[in-house]
């Protein structure tokens, strides 16, 4: 399908006087759902794949974490009430009276995620998981079985996916200051330093401030002056790399809601506020590019779970995306967005919508840079229905 190719009107965000990006650390309640909801799905579709030779119809794209009770304590501390995972959607079940036992999957998979990435929660102690998945519906499953493996599957749903590139200074700076904090180096030289991170971006002309939270874990940490000696040791790690990310005027300030007392400051056992202060949920976490950014366009759909054959919710967000970054590699191309809107059961390689925006560095080159435009675009589009293979493989990062 050939996008229609025009130029974006307006100031970009970076030129406008106040901006705001966030983004949601591994450990958020609601980045775990997200993570919980794609990683069970990449696992029905290794599953479906291995026993039946083709991935059946599912969604599992629904999840809920509901906060434990937790006594936190310079040391040590303890946790009283369990986290509790629920995992809701639809899934094939039975496939000519062989089995797929879709929640005994669930709840093995949920924990050895947990094992793997949340090293002070012990997963089999400190979590419930409550498995919800329903069969597939039959509407939904007969349009799957459409596409036998062969041509173009139908859309799942009638839905929108929008990206843009590239990110502007604000948004690099957020993204990798969430970044440097998940990552496994950075936990390995600060053990106290817990999953559960958040980096919410503000800037004010050139200015930036940066709003983080970091759970620090309790066992790690001897008491009131250690927790402010590594909480400013987290400040100066925040600081060097936005610097290196781009910021100039720079405010840092960690764990704002922290008193002056050891009953509150932000102290945990398993370094996850879902312990006990916060709840989680599918779809709420960051977008397709690890941001938040009310200041660009931006689905509200939870791509995380939604099944990468044919939903269109999961894959017209990724498809946006590399349409709008390959777009804005081009010559003469500062700018680049994207929005694709499908509709129920039409091929999922032919949008109702196919809106490309660019912003270039002289306007009056659109007629000139269109064609280029419209053939990088069209190239991304045509490999939406390879994306599953990206996901089977796990190469397919949607949160």
């Amino acid at each position: 399908m050939t996008p229609a190719v025009s130029l974006r009107r307006g100031p970009p965000p970076s030129a406008l006087p106040f901006e705001i990006a966030e983004h949601k650390g591994l450990g958020h309640p609601d980045a775990i759902c997200d993570a919980l909801a794609e990683h069970l799905c990449v696992l029905l579709c290794r599953t479906y794949l291995e026993r039946f030779g083709t991935i059946l119809h599912h969604n599992v794209d629904k999840a809920l974490l509901v906060a434990g009770v937790a006594r936190p304590a310079f040391g040590g501390g303890s946790i009283e009430q369990p986290i509790t995972i629920y995992l809701s959607g639809r899934a094939t079940t039975e496939v000519r009276g062989t089995q797929v036992p879709v929640d005994e999957i669930a709840i093995e998979e949920t924990r050895a995620w947990m094992r793997a990435r949340l090293r002070s929660l012990d997963a089999a102690q400190h979590v419930q998981v409550i498995p919800r998945l329903r069969p597939t519906s039959p509407e939904l499953s007969a349009l799957f079985l459409r596409y036998p493996g062969r041509g173009i599957p139908l859309a799942n749903d009638t839905s929108f996916g929008v990206g843009f590139a590239p990110l502007d200074c604000l948004e690099r700076v957020v993204l990798a200051v969430g970044r440097t904090l998940e990552a496994p180096e950075t936990r390995d030289a600060h053990p106290y330093l817990g999953e559960d991170t958040k980096v919410m971006g503000i800037r004010r002309g050139a200015a930036i401030d940066l709003t983080v939270a970091c759970a620090l874990v309790g066992r790690h940490v001897r008491d009131i002056d250690d927790y402010r000696a590594k909480r400013a040791t987290i400040a100066e790690l925040v600081r060097g790399t936005a610097r290196d990310a781009g910021a100039g005027p720079l405010d840092v300030v960690v764990n704002a809601a922290d008193g002056e007392t050891p009953d509150s400051i932000y102290l945990t056992v398993t370094g996850l506020s879902a312990e006990g202060g916060d709840d989680g949920q599918v779809g709420r976490g960051n977008r397709a590019n690890g941001l938040i950014t009310p200041y660009r366009p931006m689905s509200l759909e939870a791509l995380a779970g939604k099944n990468p054959v044919n939903h269109v919710g999961k894959l017209y967000n990724i498809v946006a995306n590399r349409v709008a970054a390959v777009v804005a590699t081009l010559p003469g191309v500062d700018e680049a967005y994207c929005w694709l809107v499908s509709r129920i059961g039409h091929p999922i390689d032919a949008p109702q919508v196919f809106d490309v925006q660019v912003r270039l560095a002289e306007a009056g080159a659109l007629a000139e840079l269109a064609p280029r435009i419209t053939e990088a675009a069209r190239a991304e589009l045509a490999a939406v229905d390879t994306l599953w293979r990206d996901a089977v493989s796990g190469r397919l990062v949607v949160c």
